[in-house]
């Protein structure tokens, strides 16, 4: 499967989920997960490549305790975020 597809798999985890999502120009700055009036959102950074945006959606993702239900495909759950060098 293809980094964007996996990219859109994720994004569609995380509205089931509830997070609202926003993909904003960050300029590569840290983009995550953040409640803003009473909403969970999740800031997905444009300047960032595909597979940077697929790490930072995951890395947001596997700190909800529902990622490791049944509602997360199983290519996702074991998907490991590369770690990029500054």
């Amino acid at each position: 499967m293809h980094t964007v597809e996996l990219l859109n798999h994720a994004l569609s985890v995380a509205e089931k989920f509830g997070y609202g999502i926003r993909h904003e120009w960050l300029g590569g700055a840290t983009g995550g997960v953040c409640r803003i009036g009473g909403q969970t959102w999740l800031f997905v950074d444009l300047a960032k490549n595909p597979i940077e945006q697929l790490d930072q959606v995951v890395s947001a993702l596997q700190q909800d305790p529902r990622w490791d239900s049944s509602e997360v495909p199983e290519y996702l759950r074991y998907y490991s975020p590369l770690r990029h060098a500054a």
